[in-house]
């Protein structure tokens, strides 16, 4: 079968590889349908973080179940199945009682980090995506099955849209309040929506890629193009200029001019304000510390990883960074950080999306075939040509294939 596997960095190849079998009791064999590129796999993609030559990826996928070890029967295909880039071991006590990135004291974080499969593959050191058949999965109506538009939509659970949920339980968003995203990558996007699906009243989308602010317009938030100065500044003024709402405050008010939560999701890559073509990876941190007001809530989902090779000084390579923390004393700030529980919110989201509230697909861009890959990473990481989130599609709508995906 065809797999996209990384070569080294800023370059992905379409590699030929065998067909997987059952190895242990723990491993379910789905036939891919879909798989997503994310914007994680930039950071092994750019050379910030380690992956062998030839490693295969693909951590968003969906499929169809068709074997496990316990059972060995062969399954219908009906219905479809998804599983999440994080794991369901059994042995992990803090995974099945949701509290994921809290491994025992005498874990180290290099074991931690090896819960995210773009960076170390698996515990069981496989690679490309994974469903394990103790977890059975995630099962999808059968109206995900091979439609183009609505697979698009549940392939997100298995990781953007619980991670930019999450990011909004981070920052305490909840009905009535004022947020600021900064960054409008799939993440951030998804974050947008989930805010205005808790019944956030402002909701404001920092970046500066046309296209995402156009996304961000669609799902019905407040785009703020940081090309055109200051972000929080920017904010304040919007805010200032909703005349509902100044006529609404009460004296003293008037000095709140920020809003209740700010989000960071862009990370240790962000780009400086005054320089964009220079990094600044502190450079969103700074800007929610700015926007948010006093005893607001701030949720940080852009990624912080160490070791960095190309950080830009010793500190940042190992992941020390210098931040106001004054002025988060000063203004009393809450701060939640940290990777996304992804099954905690899955059967949630779902039922949003079967609904017909929540549409996360609308942040999809592009649907391509696996033999694009290559060049719609590039794409992708130069965030060019409209390139917000990619879908790779294995088989025709309603046509079986033989190609097992990614």
């Amino acid at each position: 079968m065809k797999a996209v596997a990384f070569e080294n960095k800023h370059k992905m190849a379409v590699l030929s590889r065998p067909k997987p079998h059952l190895k242990s009791p723990t491993d379910a064999l789905l036939r891919v349908t879909t798989a997503g590129i994310c914007g994680s796999d930039l950071h092994m993609y750019d050379g910030r973080t380690t992956l062998k030559k030839d490693t295969v990826v693909g951590h968003e996928i969906i499929g169809h179940r068709r074997r496990d070890w316990r059972s060995g029967i062969q399954y219908k295909e009906r219905g479809s199945c998804r599983s999440s880039f994080q794991y369901s071991l059994w042995i992990l006590r803090e995974l099945s009682s949701r509290r994921h990135a809290c491994l025992p004291d005498d874990e180290s974080r290099q074991s931690r980090r090896r819960l995210w499969l773009y960076r170390h593959g698996t515990l069981s050191r496989r690679s490309g995506g994974v469903c394990l058949g103790s977890s059975r999965g995630f099962q999808l109506p059968e109206a995900a099955r091979d439609r183009r538009r609505r697979v698009g939509r549940f392939l997100l659970l298995s990781d953007v849209f619980p991670t930019g949920y999450h990011a909004t339980e981070l920052a305490g968003v909840g009905p009535g309040k004022t947020v600021a995203i900064l960054g409008a990558g799939p993440v951030g996007l998804l974050a947008a929506h989930s805010a205005l699906l808790k019944g956030a009243s402002e909701v404001y989308v920092v970046d500066g890629v046309t296209e995402r602010l156009k996304k961000a317009a669609e799902f019905g938030a407040t785009p703020v193009d940081l090309r055109e100065g200051d972000p929080a500044e920017q904010i304040f003024v919007l805010r200032a200029g909703r005349r509902a709402h100044k006529q609404s405050l009460r004296p003293g008010e008037e000095k709140a001019r920020g809003v209740d939560c700010a989000i960071d999701a862009v990370g240790y890559q962000a780009r400086s304000d005054e320089n964009p073509s220079t990094e600044n990876p502190t450079q969103t941190l700074e800007n929610c510390i700015r926007v948010v007001n006093s005893t607001g809530h701030m949720g940080i989902i852009g990624v912080f990883l160490a070791p960095d090779p190309d950080a830009r000084n010793e500190d940042s390579k190992k992941g020390i960074f210098r931040v106001p923390l004054a002025d988060i004393f000063d203004k009393a700030l809450t701060i939640g950080s940290g990777q996304a529980p992804v099954k905690r919110y899955n059967e949630y989201l779902r039922e949003l999306i079967v609904s017909g509230r929540a549409k996360p697909g609308k942040i999809v861009s592009h649907h391509i075939q696996i033999e694009e890959v290559p060049e719609a990473y590039e794409k992708f990481d130069q965030r060019a040509d409209g390139y917000v989130k990619v879908l790779i599609r294995f088989v025709a709508d309603h046509v079986k294939s033989k190609s097992a995906g990614v």
